[in-house]
């Protein structure tokens, strides 16, 4: 399995191991998911870990929050903490459609 597959079975089987997280915080997550990465790579050396990451965990929140603000940029750009024209930026890098 290569390594892009591995990153990519690895996020998306975060909490799907069948055992039972104590901590079903967000950071508890991402740490058990980055443990299994390196665990998973079988010899392989990791690299990038920061982009891969924030590649995957970033547009998922901005999609959650857009979703949860009923697409409404401003209200979301206020929860997320980020001004307006940078919750833009980051939905046109990621290609994110909003309905």
């Amino acid at each position: 399995m290569s390594t892009a597959a591995k990153r990519a079975r690895l996020l998306r089987t975060a909490g799907a191991t069948g055992e039972a997280p104590h901590d079903h915080s967000l950071r508890a997550t991402v740490e058990s998911c980055l443990e299994r990465y390196f665990a998973d790579l079988d010899g392989h050396a990791p690299g990038q870990v920061f982009e891969m990451v924030m590649n995957e965990v970033e547009p998922a929140m901005l999609r959650t929050v857009l979703r949860h603000t009923g697409g409404n940029q401003s209200r979301a750009a206020d929860i997320l903490g980020i001004n307006r024209s940078t919750l833009r930026k980051k939905i046109r890098h990621y290609g994110i459609e909003i309905s």
